[in-house]
């Protein structure tokens, strides 16, 4: 089997690599080719690597030329960056997810499995406390809109024949490794990542903010396992909706002083910013993602676990002395 990793230089698209690497096979058979693909060209041992711009349609015709079995598109830009530049946007989210698709589309006998990393911005306020399945999708940011366009492609080209997709939902990701990158959402990561690093943190947002999270074990668990799942099993509607912990800042917080001790919630200031809130406000509060959970998808049980996670993967399960 051939996999193709598009957007794999960011966090995700590394961690999902090394998974890929580590378990060797995919959709019961060997994997015989890992190519690791992004705008910035990855750096990885033992696999393929190139450089790729999805809007330039010429460099993603050649990459599909070569028939992958297994597609994850993950290439995006963020929301924050997405937000504050129209135009770039639109033109990598939804013009480069065309161009994957169409090239796609040009070769004959060919209908690889993509996973197309979708996001919880595809929804916007007023929403109901907890989102079902069903709930109607109403994006309040330029994010949330290129995402949700997404979703609808991936539905049509597998309805037409052209691929085999799955969209799916992920949660905001959290606690996110490294420095922090233009995401309105980073700063959920950065106020349990740099305390946990004996580093000061800045708190955006009101404690009583309520949010969707999962850890990147659990994310990179999710795209590998949309890989796996019976296409035929999910019907005309491709799009999951993933299982995560919801927590208020504040409940983070607490999880934080749990896991951690009272020195490491004392160094998150808070300092409001507007721009940030106005986004992260809109986003849902809470899912009740039966249908992931029935096609075997799984996440933390509470924030505690997410915490000890970004533990054991980050800090070689040891903290700093606070």
């Amino acid at each position: 089997m051939k996999v193709l990793i598009l957007g794999a230089a960011g966090m995700l698209g590394r961690k999902l690599a090394l998974h890929l690497q580590r378990v060797g096979r995919i959709q019961g058979h060997d994997i015989s080719e890992l190519v690791l693909a992004d705008v910035i060209e990855p750096s990885q041992d033992g696999v393929r690597c190139v450089e790729v711009n999805i809007t330039d349609a010429a460099q993603v015709s050649a990459l599909i030329n070569e028939r992958p079995d297994v597609i994850f598109h993950l290439a995006a830009i963020v929301s924050g960056e997405a937000e504050a530049n129209f135009d770039k946007g639109y033109a990598i989210n939804l013009g480069g997810t065309q161009n994957i698709l169409e090239a796609i589309r040009g070769q004959q006998a060919y209908c690889p499995r993509v996973v197309f990393a979708s996001s919880l911005a595809i929804y916007g306020a007023p929403l109901p406390d907890v989102i079902l399945d069903d709930t109607a999708t109403l994006p309040l940011s330029s994010y949330g809109a290129q995402k949700s366009l997404g979703e609808m492609l991936v539905n049509d080209y597998t309805r037409k024949g052209f691929i085999d997709g799955v969209s799916l939902r992920l949660p905001t990701i959290c606690i996110r490794p490294g420095l922090p990158n233009k995401a309105a959402s980073g700063f959920y990561s950065s106020i349990l990542r740099e305390p946990l690093a004996g580093q000061e943190a800045i708190l955006p947002v009101a404690e009583s903010l309520r949010h969707w999270f999962a850890s990147p074990r659990a994310a990179v668990g999710f795209l590998a396992h949309g890989a796996e799942i019976d296409g035929a099993a999910l019907g005309p509607r491709r799009a999951l909706c993933l299982p995560g912990v919801s927590a208020s800042v504040g409940e983070m917080l607490d999880a934080l002083e749990r896991v951690a001790g009272p020195k490491a919630r004392e160094l998150v200031r808070f300092e409001a910013d507007a721009a940030v809130d106005a986004i992260v406000s809109t986003w849902p509060k809470a899912f009740d993602p039966q249908r992931a959970l029935a096609h075997g998808f799984v996440a933390e049980a509470n924030f505690d676990q997410i915490i000890k996670t970004h533990i054991e993967d980050e800090l070689g399960g040891v903290l700093p002395s606070l």
